[in-house]
């Protein structure tokens, strides 16, 4: 059994702390963790494997044969000093994991993981000497607490990413790159490395005049928190965002953008975060009525006239009908577009696309 043990930063702010583990990782033994207990003065934490006489005044990944991941800027140290984008910041209470996956153990190139939260953040090939690759944690900055365990155990999931809508699994009719669990749809089965990798959650009915309005919680912003709301058409493209494509609409949580038909967006709100509630809605004419419930008088007596054959060459088109979409953040309207309405009706449309995201979704906020 490996012990836990608590790592605290005793230096003068000018000498790295380094710890390195008398045991390299093995297969039986692939992964560690560290929680950060007290991100100190700046979060100078970085968690990595090294090897066994590695220096223990510089940081892991600074060094040849080194590497790791860096808690206050998110960066990749791969036996250099400098660091590359890798993944997000990490903070007071978070778990940053390291392994290597067991088939690489005894090889001379290894693939090094790292995990936030449970969640593969990325990987980097590294090559490996004979004695192997030993667990290291490096601190830089006073009052930095962490506890490291060496005997962590870490099972990928199903799915490459950890998207969640929370929400009842038939009020959803198309859940692409999604995978369903109880009252739960969760899921994104890629990695969220490019556009492609969209999850895309589309409601089963459209907005109507008995139900024209919906709401998303973001419950996890997760690495870069892009995550949609908005409104899309039924065959609306699975992979695309909602907004980027023609005929939707959407406000965007990253950036606070508005994206209409287009995948440049205008300046229309501010950014979300963490535990902001996003709505959006159509604001239906009184006199006005849905295809699906029912159609206008109008409607219904020239089809009658037509089939009866008192009315020639006359073609049934359906008019053009534009409507008010609007969005709110936190319960304040944030601003309205107007919208031609397609064939069928605009539907509540989810989009997310960076590891981590969760949100909960309310298709019924609104009893009237």
């Amino acid at each position: 059994m490996f012990a836990v043990k608590s790592l605290r930063y005793h230096g003068n702010a000018e000498e790295v702390g380094c710890y390195v583990a008398g045991v390299p990782l093995s297969k039986e033994n692939c992964y560690f963790e560290v929680t950060i207990v007290d991100s100190g003065v700046r979060g100078a934490i970085a968690v990595g494997l090294v090897p066994k006489s590695y220096r223990l005044d510089h940081q892991p990944g600074w060094l040849p044969h080194s590497v790791a991941y860096h808690a206050d800027n998110g960066k990749l140290y791969n036996g250099n000093p400098v660091g590359q984008r890798f993944g997000p910041k990490c903070s007071r209470g978070d778990r940053i994991g390291c392994g290597i996956h067991s088939e690489n153990i005894e090889t001379r190139v290894a693939s090094v993981f790292f995990t936030k939260n449970g969640t593969e953040v990325g990987s980097v090939e590294v090559g490996v000497s004979g004695e192997g690759l030993f667990p290291a944690v490096g601190m830089h900055s006073l009052g930095e607490e962490v506890r490291v365990d060496l005997g962590a155990a870490w099972l990928p999931e199903e799915d490459d990413s950890a998207m969640m809508v929370d929400g009842h699994e038939e009020d959803w009719s198309r859940l692409n790159d999604v995978r369903v669990s109880g009252a739960v749809t969760a899921g994104v089965r890629g990695k969220g490395k490019s556009i492609m990798d969209v999850g895309l959650a589309q409601a089963r009915a459209p907005l109507s005049t008995h139900r024209h309005y919906y709401e998303v919680e973001i419950m996890d912003a997760g690495e870069k928190c892009y995550i949609a709301l908005g409104l899309a058409p039924q065959d609306y493209p699975k992979n695309r965002h909602p907004g980027w494509s023609r005929g939707s609409v959407a406000y965007h949580a990253d950036d606070g953008k508005l994206f209409q038909g287009s995948g440049v967006g205008d300046v229309f709100g501010p950014r979300c975060f963490k535990g902001d509630i996003m709505g959006c809605g159509i604001m239906f004419p009184r006199d006005f009525i849905l295809q699906e419930e029912g159609r206008s008088n109008i409607t219904d007596t020239l089809a009658f006239l037509i089939q009866a054959n008192m009315i020639l060459n006359v073609t049934l088109c359906r008019p053009l009908v534009v409507l008010q979409v609007f969005f709110t953040r936190n319960g304040k309207l944030m601003g309205r577009r107007e919208m031609a309405l397609p064939p069928g009706g605009l539907y509540p449309t989810v989009g997310m696309l960076s590891c981590g995201e969760k949100v909960k979704v309310d298709l019924h906020p609104l009893s009237g």
